[in-house]
């Protein structure tokens, strides 16, 4: 896995914590198993850096969710929910089979044996390449196959855990976990579900 310098051109949060671009746009296969759950992290840049430890509970309050703009255009809020994601992987630029890091915070980072466990758990399959934003507090992986950005997989991974996927720009799949160990024991079979040699050959 090669390191990157840190960057901070974007806001330290997964694609499902922008809620007005899901406003008024749903996957295809399934809705939303938990509404108005929206989050972004809030640890402070002088926290030092820790392993990720699930949480039993979530309160639902504070800063952690965003209003919902029901008003948000639809096509735009699909174009925008794909496009962060992308532009994290061009960041990143990882070569086929390869991870690379991107830190949002100059002075804190996920202890690397946290980081080294996760990746042990959340394989690239062949052909695959990822990106790594780290945030200090959680991380997010963000895994592309073959032609890079055509399926887009993200995974959450912290105190709040979760999974999002698109395929060809459509937003197919959101799935909240209630550990980080529930999202941990799922992302070997889920990448293989949609980035797999099955997977690639339905292209």
């Amino acid at each position: 896995m090669r390191q990157e310098a840190t960057t901070h051109w974007f806001p330290c949060v997964s694609s499902r914590a922008s809620a007005k671009w899901r406003a008024m746009s749903k996957p295809r296969e399934r809705g939303p198993t938990v509404e108005n759950r929206w989050w972004v992290d809030t640890g402070k840049a002088t926290e030092p850096a820790r392993a990720i430890v699930p949480k039993a509970e979530r309160p639902m309050i504070g800063d952690r969710f965003f209003a919902i703009g029901a008003d948000f255009d639809q096509e735009r809020a699909k174009a925008r929910l794909t496009d962060q994601n992308l532009k994290l992987l061009d960041e990143g630029r990882p070569a086929s089979g390869e991870w690379r890091r991107l830190r949002t915070l100059a002075d804190a980072a996920v202890a690397e044996a946290e980081l080294q466990r996760l990746l042990r758990r959340v394989p690239l399959p062949p052909g695959a390449r990822g990106v790594i934003v780290d945030c200090g507090r959680s991380v997010r992986f963000i895994i592309t196959g073959d032609p890079v950005g055509e399926r887009v997989l993200e995974f959450t991974l912290g105190e709040e855990s979760s999974f999002d996927c698109w395929i060809r720009g459509d937003w197919v799949r959101e799935e909240l976990f209630g550990h980080l160990e529930d999202a941990l024991r799922e992302a070997a079979p889920i990448v293989e579900q949609y980035l797999g040699p099955r997977a690639r050959a339905d292209n």
